[in-house]
Parts: structure tokens; sequence; C-alpha cells
């Protein structure tokens, strides 16, 4: 073990001083990964189609190329499932990571290369790793175990020649064989199907295992933490490790979730650490103490592009390269990777908060907003109206999410929020309030839509039992570690299946 954490220290030395070299020369490194991209696909079935060969720079690029969504891609990722090769890039593609999915299919599946594995996920979780080390030198996060909090399914066989799964079974299944000395629980129980099942076993199997670090969805995580006190008997997490220093989480916002990990682990050398990881790549690492907003990563592989959210529905959308972009500006995230997804807009919405280095806070989903009247309201605007209203009237959010309240002959247009609350305020109508000014404040369009009444009414807030999150995320199929509450929806229809289970 002595010898692996002497390894580690020198890799992590050697890597500290390539992220350093990456972030003095963000373009020309960007420069770089798009000509291997170029080349590696132009013998490709796509490259072919799109004249890879013809492409001498990023405007040939873009003038030959589409925008594509995952139904674009579909046909050839079919493809891919089916055995073929040298599809959408030219290595070899056997794994299909399993995502959510769209509106024409239950499930995306993501192709995802040895190059996707080695120089984007994986060189991604050293990378915190390295850049949580470089931060707090004195760490002694490798003296003790890892849990990680994976997703809800296991390798599935396709066929002879392609397999599924969620990413983090995937990765799990991948792990370089050094990697299994500091991680728990065992393979076995990581990989479990049924997620009742799974949290039951988790909780039992590392209760008396030295934990120093968690990574997970803080949702998902506090349900696994929540078992093991019951299980182990103890007042709170750091009685039970009182090795435990890092929490990484992504997917979500952390926002609504800090006072309930701050109880259940009281401990003052806990830190928290936010990435930025999805099925189709790993993009952003939180890398200062002092400051939440996460580092891009530019030498993964990946291509990125970014499109004005104002800009989404042109006939004809025109993208913005790295070096032309400006901070404080809403951008849809358009990558073209080294597993073959070209010019894909993967559905979040990202800002920069710097341009030297380039760092960036993720602020909702293309999808994922209400603007039925026209008020434009994004994720970003939700969790900071949240987090006033709730400092304001010392409440806490467990789980929520909002929709319109349509204008008809008995309703006035509003927002519906269902808000689960850990910690319920004093007075709700309060909190409502409170969440109405701050909305304002932050979005001009919904001030507008506000204005004396004329469009929407104060929003109707209600608070719904505890479990009725969980409960409708069962009943959709959705219990996992890779499984998101959607919070704001353009329509009705969940805040329809959540209000159906309260009255059942």
């Amino acid at each position: 073990m002595a010898l692996l954490n002497t390894f580690l220290s020198w890799y992590m030395r050697k890597r500290m001083h390539q992220i350093e070299l990456f972030v003095k020369y963000p373009h020309d490194v960007q420069e770089e990964w798009f000509k291997k991209l170029i080349t590696a696909g132009k013998n490709t079935q796509w490259g072919k189609v799109y004249d890879y060969g013809g492409i001498r720079n990023i405007e040939d690029f873009k003038r030959k190329v589409p925008i594509n969504s995952y139904d674009d891609l579909k046909p050839y990722i079919d493809k891919l499932m089916k055995g073929e090769q040298n599809v959408l890039w030219s290595s070899d593609i056997k794994w299909m990571a399993k995502s959510s999915g769209t509106t024409s299919d239950k499930s995306k599946f993501i192709p995802v290369s040895e190059e996707a594995l080695e120089d984007c996920h994986f060189k991604g979780g050293k990378d915190v790793l390295t850049l949580y080390c470089t931060n707090y030198p004195d760490t002694r996060l490798f003296d003790g175990k890892a849990l990680a909090l994976g997703g809800s399914h296991q390798i599935n066989e396709y066929n002879n020649e392609s397999y599924y799964g969620d990413l983090s079974a995937i990765l799990i299944q991948n792990l370089p064989f050094w990697a299994e000395f500091y991680r728990t629980p065992s393979r076995k129980i990581a990989l479990m199907d049924e997620w009742e099942s799974k949290i039951d076993k988790m909780a039992s199997a590392i209760m008396q295992d030295d934990i120093t670090n968690i990574s997970g969805v803080p949702s998902w995580t506090l349900l696994l933490l929540k078992r093991v006190l019951e299980l182990s008997n103890k007042n709170n997490i750091s009685e039970l490790w009182p090795n435990l220093e890092l929490f990484i989480h992504g997917g979500v916002s952390f926002v609504p979730y800090v006072e309930e990990f701050k109880k259940i682990i009281p401990s003052k050398r806990m830190n928290y650490l936010e990435t930025y990881n999805a099925s189709e790549g790993f993009f952003g690492i939180q890398d200062t103490t002092y400051s939440k907003d996460l580092l891009l990563m530019l030498d993964y592989g990946i291509f990125y592009e970014f499109l004005p959210l104002d800009k989404l529905n042109d006939e004809n959308p025109q993208t913005l390269n790295l070096d032309t972009i400006e901070t404080g500006i809403n951008y849809a995230l358009i990558i073209s990777t080294n597993a073959g997804l070209w010019r894909y807009i993967i559905g979040d919405t990202i800002m920069f908060t710097s341009k030297n280095p380039y760092r960036i806070k993720i602020t909702g989903r293309t999808k994922s907003f209400i603007n039925t009247f026209g008020e434009e309201l994004i994720i970003d605007n939700a969790i900071s109206a949240l987090r006033i209203a709730c400092e304001k009237t010392s409440a806490q959010i467990k789980d929520y999410t909002a929709g319109p309240v349509f204008l008809n002959d008995n309703n006035s247009a509003s927002h519906q929020w269902l808000i689960e609350f850990s910690k319920q305020p004093d007075n709700l109508d309060y909190f409502s309030e409170i969440l109405d000014n701050a909305l304002k404040s932050l979005n001009s369009d919904y001030e507008a839509k506000r204005h004396k009444d004329m469009m929407l009414k104060l929003p109707l807030v209600q608070s719904v039992p505890s479990g009725t999150f969980y409960e409708w995320m069962k009943r959709r199929g959705k219990l996992g570690g890779q499984n998101k509450v959607p919070r704001l929806s353009n329509d009705r229809k969940y805040l329809d299946e959540i209000l159906k289970i309260i009255s059942d």
C-alpha cells in the first residue's frame, strides 16, 4: 500500500503540471484536440458522410457538420448496439452508457470508447483527487476507503459484441486493479440492480470500513447514510467514520442539501467538492477552496462549442469557440468527443464565471425551465431563490419540482411548487412571498410577468409529505444514484403525477 501511495503522489505532481499547462494555453489545447478528433473520425461511416477528409479548420467543421441531438445520432448508435464498428469512432466500442430518455425513447445509449474511459472519465476521477490533494496537502484520504454510490443497473449484454449499463457500472467494471484497494463496497453489491435491496446491503457492508471519502448524487447519498445510522445506532456519521473528510458530488445542485449534510456529518474537517460529469463526458471540477465554480477541463478528448441560449431555436444557430465566449451569459453546451459524439448538444446550460482560467457554473437544462408565459425561469434562478427563501425562513428543502398553472376560467396563471421540506418554514405563505420576491430580483422576465399580477399570480407553494418524491421516483422506475428529480417543467405532467400520489 505504501508503494501504491508513493506512485499516486508522483502521478499527482505530474498531472498537476499538465493541468497548469492547459490553463495557461487553453486555446492551443482545444485546437490540438480538434485536429486529433477529426483525424480519428475521418474514415468512420459518419466521417465519410460529412467529408471529414475535407475539413481543414474549425469553420469547415461547423459548416459541414450540423448540431446534433440524440435522435440525430440514434441511427448510428443503433448500428453500434448491433455490433457494427467504425461507425462514429475509429476504435471499437463495446460499452454503451444507459442514460435517461429523450422525448422519443425511454432511454439513451451513449457510446463509451476505450479512449473516453481512459482519457476522459478515469482521468477526470484522478484529477478530482489531484486537485483536492493539492488544495489540502495534509489530507489522509488514502488511509481509508472510498465509498462510491453509483447507479442501479449492472452491466447487461446486448449482444455478443456490446454491453450496456449505467456509466457508474461501466466504470466499476473497468477500474484498474489498484483502485479496488481503496473502493467499497464490493463489486457484487455495487452493481446490484434492485435499488432498495442494494441500499440495505451497502449499508450493512460498509459500516465496519474506515470511510474517508464519499462520491455520489446528494439525495441518494443521504438516503444511504440515514440507513447506515439506523443500522449502526450512531447519532451521526462522524461517530461511525471519524476520518471522513470529503464528499464529491455532482449531477444536481448541492444547495438544497447543505444543511442536511452538515447535520448528519457534523465534523469540522468535512469538505465538499463539486464535479460536472455525465455519461457523455467529464467536463468540470471545483479546483479552489474559495469558490464552487468549476474549472473547465480542456484535455479530456472533448472539443467544446457554446451556443447562446437565446439563439437555441435559430434556424442556423452559430456557435462560439472558447476564445470568443463572454462571462455572465447562458450557453447551451455542445461537444465533440473521443467516443464519436459529434457536435452533440447534451442539454445542459452553463455560464462562464471566469476566462482566466476558464471556470463555469451549471445553470440548468435546455429543456428544464418554465417559459409558459414568457418568464424564462431557469434552474439557476430557482436554486438561488429557494436558497434565499430558506435562509429567511430557517427552512430546509429535501426535494422539489415546479411547473405552470395554466390560465382558465377557474384559475389565474401562476407557478406551482411542490416542496418536500426536511425542516418546515414556520409560515408557508411568508416562504412563498420571499420566493416570489427573490425570483423577481433574479429574473427580469419573471418580474415583468408578475407586475401587478397582470399575467402571473403569486406562486402556489405546497408542502408535500416526507417520502413523496421517493415514492414518485420508485413508481417511475427511477430509483438509483444516476436518476435525478426533474426540477422545472413547462407542463404539468410531473406535478399531476405527484399530486395523484398524495391524494391516493
